[in-house]
């Protein structure tokens, strides 16, 4: 009975651990998109556009422009156009509407910690 347990904890390990989650990133890299960001304990809805190019993001009635520069299908990063301040994202998972990320600035500051906060894109069109 104990080598039973024992097999099924085994097999259950290894399917778990060959899991990958979805990344059918090519479908966002371009769209119009939502998220929900805090500020001050505050939850906010933003919303951006991104093309090839450039990304707009629409936030607490502020427009915002940078670029936008791929480095593969789920990584890239955007170069605020007013400040120059860069940040590095790369998409984690996918579902059919929406994605998960990762990001952080993209310029590495040795008197800083390096900090990697995780957001939640959906498109919208």
């Amino acid at each position: 009975m104990m080598k039973k347990i024992v097999t099924t904890l085994a097999i259950g390990l290894i399917l778990g651990s060959c899991y990958e989650p979805e990344r059918d990133c090519e479908k966002y890299k371009t769209g119009t998109f939502k998220f929900n960001y805090e500020i001050d304990g505050t939850l906010k809805e933003g919303k951006f556009t991104r093309t090839n190019n450039y990304s707009v993001d629409y936030y607490e009635n502020k427009v915002d422009s940078a670029t936008v520069r791929w480095f593969n299908d789920c990584e890239f990063v955007l170069q605020d156009i007013n400040s120059k301040t860069a940040i590095h994202y790369k998409i984690i998972s996918t579902t059919d509407s929406s994605y998960t990320f990762q990001y952080k600035s993209a310029v590495k500051d040795p008197n800083k910690k390096l900090i990697v906060k995780t957001g939640t894109a959906i498109k919208t069109n």
